[in-house]
């Protein structure tokens, strides 16, 4: 029987040492023994019990949402060589089996993955057209529920080599291979519009989204120009002071819902108290951080979102700086916060944090 004693976590082609990193720490507190296989420019990492345990209890156990660099993950079997070209299904279907009787479940649907590299994106044609036959084999042997939490998933290196497994509906990524598809709005100043887009509908729920961005409310957007990110502030209903000496698109300034100040964005002070701090500057993550920390330890913000532009090196080491100096100043200034922070999919060398105070938005 196939035992599920590994996790597959996809990250960012590059980003695997980092994303090796994160697993490795956040898995050493809770206890289980584990090593990585991981290989640069591959777009994913394979933690491995190194006592060939389950890994299921473990997934459920780490929060999903806390990862940084991982997109998507799931408890997985080893990976599954010389696929019958002819029937890749039937096989693939009995091994889903045995894994829906071992955890004593069945599958809400399927996921099918492969790596976010030019080799792994010709696979998508491959896993449009495979989806079908292994739904229909799936439904011959009754694996799949609507009613069930847990999630098949296939992640394919090539069309005949795949992991198998599963991961909970409530403990994963929504949107298949953690990649969100979003639209460039035509009307956006910049392609770093979707950006923040997609930084709010990480961070945020539908329903949150209606009491932390309500018609009215008022927003800084440091480093503003040319307003991709205050153009996203703005199809939201907020107001946007826009700090930064370039210049802002000109038919999203012909909406009256922007200040545009051409001033220096880390000595700007704001004349009131605001409710949104958003900044994607180019500069470095500490001095970023330490703006950001200004800004709430000062009460001139209610919450943030943020980029941090990473080094070449030391990348997650840069962002646990960042992440202590944060939370060091805003528990030194008694402000009961936040503090959560992803590697988006629009993300590159970049991470994007989003800071919020406690407070009850309802």
């Amino acid at each position: 029987m196939d035992t599920l004693h590994q996790i597959m976590l996809l990250c960012r082609p590059g980003f695997e040492t980092e994303c090796a990193a994160e697993i490795m720490d956040i898995t050493s507190t809770t206890g289980f023994a584990a090593y990585i296989n991981a290989k640069p420019d591959t777009g994913f990492v394979l933690l491995i019990s190194a006592e060939g345990k389950d890994t299921t209890g473990l997934i459920s156990e780490i929060e999903f949402d806390q990862l940084i660099f991982t997109r998507q993950w799931f408890a997985s079997t080893e990976k599954i060589d010389h696929l019958p070209e002819k029937n890749r299904a039937t096989p693939l279907a009995d091994r889903a089996r045995q894994i829906a009787e071992q955890l004593d479940i069945r599958f809400s649907d399927i996921e099918l993955s492969y790596a976010d590299t030019n080799e792994g994106k010709a696979l998508n044609r491959f896993c449009k057209s495979f989806r079908p036959h292994l739904q229909n084999a799936l439904r011959q042997q009754q694996l799949l529920s609507g009613e069930s939490r847990y999630r098949l998933h296939l992640f394919f290196r090539d069309s005949s080599t795949a992991w198998l497994g599963a991961s909970p509906l409530d403990n994963s990524a929504r949107a298949p291979m953690g990649i969100p598809r979003l639209r460039m709005p035509q009307s956006a100043p910049s392609r770093s519009t979707l950006k923040l887009d997609e930084a709010i509908n990480w961070f945020f729920s539908d329903d949150e989204q209606k009491s932390w961005f309500r018609a009215g409310m008022h927003a800084v957007d440091l480093g503003a120009a040319p307003g991709g990110w205050s153009w996203q502030l703005v199809e939201r209903g907020l107001l946007v002071t826009a700090v930064d000496n370039g210049p802002m698109d000109s038919a999203l300034m012909q909406t009256g819902m922007i200040e545009h100040l051409r001033t220096d964005a880390f000595t700007f002070k704001p004349a009131r108290n605001i409710d949104w701090l958003v900044c994607d500057m180019a500069e470095r993550p500490l001095h970023v951080s330490r703006l950001i920390a200004r800004w709430f330890t000062l009460g001139y913000c209610k919450a943030a979102i943020f980029n941090l532009k990473l080094p070449m090196k030391k990348r997650y080491q840069s962002i646990l700086e960042c992440r202590q100096l944060l939370n060091r100043e805003l528990d030194n200034a008694g402000i009961k916060h936040r503090l959560r922070v992803k590697h988006l999919y629009h993300d590159r060398e970049e991470v994007t944090a989003c800071l919020t105070r406690s407070i009850d938005h309802r």
